[in-house]
């Protein structure tokens, strides 16, 4: 590939996670001729928030050219101020929580209604169906401790940042269910969400399609 159709893809986990999450995507990325920044988000620290999250995201990404960020699950929260402090190509969420300007991560759920669903089956595997045993065990052997000490602080997300954005919604998802995401993504981004098989955690049950959506999304894009 030419310089100017290599994409530096940015990966942003979710919540008490890391980057580990993305390990059999950036591969299939790197393969594909893309450069990859897998950050994990600096979440023990109780004096850091939504806006230091992005810091770090920001610090890694260097002079790195053609940025498209991307971000799973409570990572959405983080991804749009990234956008707003560095010069990106593209925005894409990931089954994530798409904030308003302004808004504290501890209101997300009520103000987007998520907590209006039913409760989920507790004998359901809410997070990890699809992803194969070894996987699951790893990834909760690799869980963090998040603090979360400044959820109730309002983002320091100003107005959306002017970066084309794409939600990608996964259909066998039983912690954001397809029905409330598609309400979510309109209310929200006002666009149609695109849709893949597979639950919450993707990038590990799915993560070649995954890989190859994301190329897809840079190959289309206008630029």
């Amino acid at each position: 590939m030419a310089d100017n159709e290599t994409a530096t893809f940015v990966l942003i986990h979710g919540g008490g996670s890391t980057s580990w999450d993305w390990h059999l995507v950036a591969p299939v990325l790197r393969d594909l001729g893309h450069e990859v920044v897998a950050v994990d988000l600096p979440l023990e620290e109780s004096a850091n928030g939504v806006g230091e999250y992005a810091d770090a995201v920001v610090e890694a990404c260097g002079d790195r050219p053609n940025l498209v960020v991307v971000a799973h699950s409570w990572g959405g929260l983080v991804a749009p101020i990234v956008c707003s402090r560095i010069g990106t190509e593209l925005l894409v969420f990931v089954t994530a929580m798409v904030p308003a300007p302004g808004e504290a991560p501890n209101d997300w759920w009520s103000a987007s209604g998520f907590t209006d669903l039913e409760a989920a089956d507790p004998e359901a595997d809410v997070f990890y169906n699809g992803v194969p045993a070894e996987l699951v065990e790893e990834c909760n052997a690799r869980a963090r401790e998040q603090a979360g000490t400044r959820d109730g602080e309002p983002s320091p997300l100003k107005a959306w940042p002017d970066v084309p954005t794409r939600f990608l919604l996964c259909r066998d998802d039983r912690f954001f269910p397809p029905a409330f995401v598609r309400g979510m993504v309109r209310d929200r981004l006002g666009i149609e969400p695109d849709e893949i098989d597979g639950g919450h955690m993707i990038a590990l049950a799915n993560p070649r399609e995954l890989a190859e959506r994301l190329h897809a999304y840079w190959t289309a894009l206008d630029r």
